[in-house]
């Protein structure tokens, strides 16, 4: 079925692109429509085939997937000299740039503005040179599913175009919360284009919800604390001191992202929204690239909004290519930044991160509001009159600090048998090697209790919500097939985020290691009352932890299996399970250097320890 939807699609793109072979006027789709409506995915492909064959030397069409309803994901690849794979792209010194459209279909100006933007580039000579020191990596629409899900009833919040795509993709996945985990086809195929092309810089397209203001756009970058001081320092000169000013030189007016403290009253000050590696822009962070995030205003017109994205992303890519040394040394300090901290003890890795306590303040143009009591929600209702604009002072929240930071191990290791794990690694490029035979070692690991998971899914699924953590160090013998991960690589970061339990996006955070929680053994009532008594008889604090339990747990006294369960978790008979044990280890420099001198080469996936 797969295939025949997507020889289908292909054919219906290549006879629309036929038909309109003969037609020189390169108005696209979005504006003959004056911009009322957006294109299908079949006719965003003729159009993209069309300016292929008028300028095969600047633009090439690439499939790098296929969607679980079996649409091919198109990519396009523009060069002003027709560099159009990444070894080339490097062997020139030119930065790589990706712009993609469409993660949320119903959020679809970057599919718009990027057809307007290639033209301009490619056939009409606007701006024939923007390309000269860089390479362009285009996704028109990620998304495809749900680009093609498509209806006047998907965002009530927004105005315009028509018919809009879905949020989710066709398994009801959104894929700017995959970026971790990668459970979507969709995910897998760009983590494989991103390791391919490994870009210098990401700009990611969206439209918001939430607030009335003047601006017709907003953007986001992570915060300082979240990126290598090379990157934060590229980014905030490329935007904030050149992109910015010049968008709106254009006549467009622009401002941070606005998240607000409470959406009932601006007033009250904004808030940083929350990013991490399960997003687009977080996930750049831990690669080592700036990214920008674009978020044009929902209740501006389609046609303002997609001519922001595209004065915005044509700034971007003139202040890159006409400085494309600055981002390319930028990116290469990064990763060897990160390469470079593996071998400097006691390295600190934030995980987590808290508001800055020190708020700044904030010039917010919006509109006069009004606030209402209603009957109907028993809350307040803000409404907004666009027709009188107004200026306010707000608190500003958006600043982060660590919060929760780890010392980073030299390298982790994952044993053979958690296939989950070691195929995540795989999908994000992580390098490895694997033990050819055992061999014994110190290691630390963790022991996981108390956990509490989430009461109901979220993104497919049941998130382990809070456990505590106990770490020690114990001897033990790593056997062959175990997976080595050192962290002297430049995607170091994204191997801590995805094995680190207390990282927000850890893969068992997201539930892949549940099981380790489960008992697998139990005692039969019969067995464990002899058990209990055996036990109170011979350990006096034992007894006093049970007396103290049947004093302060009222739930815990009136339950005959709790009282039991008590006992058999205090034996060895349930110690033996290791019931909470974290099954990935940390190794030290010098365990790490034990493991190098210990074994023999294998073919893995890394060069060999």
């Amino acid at each position: 079925m797969r295939h025949v939807l997507l020889s289908a699609l292909l054919g219906v793109v290549t006879m629309t692109a036929q038909a309109a072979d003969s037609n020189t006027d390169w108005i696209t789709p979005a504006e003959a429509a004056q911009f009322r409506t957006t294109p299908s995915y079949a006719d965003t492909l003729a159009y993209l085939q069309r300016l292929q064959q008028a300028a095969p030397g600047v633009i090439r069409l690439a499939t790098f997937g296929t969607t679980p309803e079996g649409r091919p994901m198109m990519v396009v690849i523009a060069s002003g000299d027709g560099t159009f794979d990444p070894v080339a792209a490097r062997k020139a010194g030119k930065p790589v740039v990706l712009v993609q459209a469409g993660i949320h279909p119903g959020e679809i100006e970057g599919k718009d503005a990027g057809l307007m933007l290639l033209r301009d580039i490619a056939v009409t000579g606007k701006y024939p040179h923007v390309l000269d020191h860089l390479v362009l990596v285009y996704i028109p629409v990620f998304s495809v599913d749900g680009h093609e899900n498509s209806s006047p009833y998907h965002r009530i919040n927004q105005n315009g175009p028509h018919s809009m795509g879905f949020r989710g993709q066709s398994q009801y996945l959104n894929l700017n919360r995959d970026y971790v985990k990668a459970d979507a086809p969709e995910m897998l195929a760009w983590l494989k284009l991103w390791q391919q092309w490994l870009p210098d810089f990401l700009i990611d397209v969206h439209t918001t919800d939430g607030a009335d203001y003047q601006y017709d756009l907003t953007w986001y970058t992570e915060d300082p604390h979240k990126l290598d001081p090379a990157v934060n320092a590229w980014q905030h000169d490329a935007i904030v001191n050149h992109a910015i000013p010049a968008y709106e030189k254009r006549g467009h007016l622009a401002s941070i992202y606005l998240e607000f403290k409470d959406g009932r009253d601006p007033r009250k000050g904004i808030v940083n929204f929350g990013s991490g590696p399960r997003f687009s822009t977080g996930y750049a962070a831990l690669q080592n690239r700036p990214a920008l995030l674009i978020e044009t205003h929902m209740l501006k017109s389609y046609e303002n909004r997609v001519r922001a994205v595209y004065d915005l992303v044509e700034l971007m890519l003139e202040q890159i290519n006409q400085h494309p040394v600055a981002l390319l040394t930028t990116t290469a300090r990064a990763d060897a930044d990160t390469i470079a901290r593996a071998h400097q003890a006691q390295a600190l890795v934030p995980l987590t991160f808290k508001p800055d306590p020190q708020a700044t303040k904030f010039e917010l143009k919006g509109y006069a509001f009004t606030i209402s009591h209603s009957d109907i929600s028993n809350s307040d209702w803000i409404q907004y009159d666009p027709s009188q604009p107004k200026d306010y002072s707000i608190d500003n929240g958006n600043g982060l600090l660590p919060d929760l930071s780890i010392t980073a191990p030299a390298a982790y290791a994952v044993p053979a048998q958690w296939a989950a794990i070691i195929d995540k690694l795989d999908a994000h490029g992580i390098q490895y090697t694997r033990l050819d035979h055992p061999v014994a070692t110190r290691a630390e690991d963790y022991q996981l209790g108390d956990p509490e998971w989430a009461g109901k899914p979220f993104e497919g699924h049941l998130m382990l919500r809070n456990f505590t953590l106990h770490a020690a160090s114990r001897e033990l013998t790593l056997p062959a097939g175990t997976v080595i991960v050192p962290l002297d690589q430049r995607a170091a970061n994204v191997a801590i985020q995805l094995l680190e339990p207390q990282a927000p996006d850890s893969l068992l955070h997201w539930g892949y290691l549940n099981a380790v929680f489960e008992a697998k053994e139990y005692g039969e009532p019969r067995v464990v009352e002899k058990l209990a008594r055996e036990m109170l008889a011979k350990d006096p604090v034992l007894k006093a932890e049970f007396e103290r339990r049947l004093h302060d747990d009222p739930a815990f006294t009136a339950s005959p299996g709790a009282r039991l369960q008590f006992f058999f978790e205090h034996s060895p008979w349930y110690a033996a399970q290791h019931v909470g044990a974290y099954p990935v280890l940390r190794l030290d420099a010098a365990q790490l250097h034990q493991l190098s001198t210990n074994r023999a080469p294998t073919g893995s996936t890394a060069p060999d320890l």
